[in-house]
């Protein structure tokens, strides 16, 4: 009996993929029509092996949300040939029927047919160096997040036994002789003792561990990589070295960017819009945004509006019309423009005054 192999060869398929810890839930459709749904182990070559089994020389697209599993997924399809990219979970189109009866096989076949009809916008992906990079900047926000939970715990116990801080350390708080006389504090039983003094135990790890994440951070700073750039930021008023790395590990490359309103529009300083018809509504600032880059360069507005005479008078002028809340994301704005200015051009910012009259 003569075997005939099939061609695919000048055509393409599309994968969605609905990814979990344990297993793959894959749709497959071709350019005319659906083809099969199935559930494989989480490996990426395992996926590859059965397109090039069933669909010989077609040429291969897939798509997966973000989430938990990062970019790895599509790193290793990329190497192995498959064009993939990696979209917001919120963007996908989907209909009535398929919300109401959401389940992995659902999500993995929308995925599929938007890819194939080209609703979909990828997301950027970094490459690895600079992923891991932001994980460790990341980090130590984290580690951050976590002090202050456990100052708040530490206040929260002191003051619940009716506990008062001596004069000569109230305005001191967390000072080295403040944490030296909570050391010393005797509560009435060992046990509440002993609680206090594992909060000031894990606050102490905790606080080591940031000083650690400052000095790692710091020598990435005068790295070939980022010196440079690094440099040129801090030359903008607001902005640290730690901030500038921030930045520069979020954007990861600010050529991405068409323009202004696009970077705005990724850090989430502009506002809502809700319109109909010849009704044009605009809203407070919009909840799609990147909330690391957002909170970061409003802290920055607030430091750059004391020392920068143009930001200060910028921020005097609106807060004649818009509360203060408001008017700093103006001039976060102003300082996002700054930023984009200077890691594309390389060069120190250097802010021109008017002439006094």
């Amino acid at each position: 009996m003569e075997h005939t192999t099939l061609s695919w060869l000048g055509q393409h398929i599309y994968i969605g993929l609905d990814v979990h810890k344990l297993s793959w839930v894959v749709a497959i459709v071709t350019e005319a029509c659906s083809f099969k749904i199935f559930t494989q182990p989480p490996t990426p070559i395992v996926l590859v092996e059965y397109l090039k089994r069933h669909f010989p020389g077609a040429t291969y697209h897939a798509v997966y949300e973000a989430g938990y599993c990062g970019f790895w997924i599509c790193e290793e399809l990329r190497r192995l040939g498959v064009d993939c990219i990696v979209i917001n979970p919120a963007d996908v189109p989907t209909t009535d029927k398929e919300q109401k009866q959401k389940n992995n096989r659902v999500d993995a076949r929308k995925l599929a047919r938007a890819l194939r009809n080209g609703d979909l916008v990828a997301l950027y992906v970094p490459d690895r160096e600079a992923l891991e990079h932001r994980t460790l900047v990341r980090s130590r926000h984290s580690f951050v997040a976590k002090q202050t939970r456990t100052k708040n715990q530490i206040k929260s116990l002191v003051a619940q036994f009716g506990i008062l801080l001596p004069e000569e350390i109230v305005a001191r708080h967390w000072s080295a002789r403040y944490v030296a006389w909570l050391e010393r504090l005797q509560l009435t039983t060992p046990q509440g003792t002993a609680a206090l003094k594992l909060l000031l135990e894990e606050l102490a790890h905790q606080r080591t561990t940031i000083l650690r994440l400052n000095r790692q951070i710091r020598a990435l700073a005068r790295t070939e990589r980022y010196g440079r750039r690094v440099g040129c930021l801090t030359s903008i008023s607001g902005i640290s070295t730690l901030v500038a790395m921030i930045l520069l590990t979020e954007l990861v490359a600010i050529t991405r960017f068409k323009d202004l309103d696009h970077l705005a529009s990724f850090v989430g300083l502009i506002p809502g819009e809700a319109s109909s018809g010849e009704e044009r509504t605009m809203t407070e600032i919009t909840e799609r945004k990147n909330p690391y880059l957002r909170w970061v360069l409003t802290e920055a507005a607030w430091v750059a509006v004391r020392y920068d005479e143009s930001l200060a008078l910028a921020f005097n002028t609106l807060c004649r019309r818009m509360p203060k809340n408001r008017a700093i994301v103006r001039i976060a704005r102003k300082l996002l423009n700054r930023v984009r200015f200077v890691l594309r051009t390389e060069q120190p910012c250097v802010v021109l005054l008017p002439a006094a009259a």
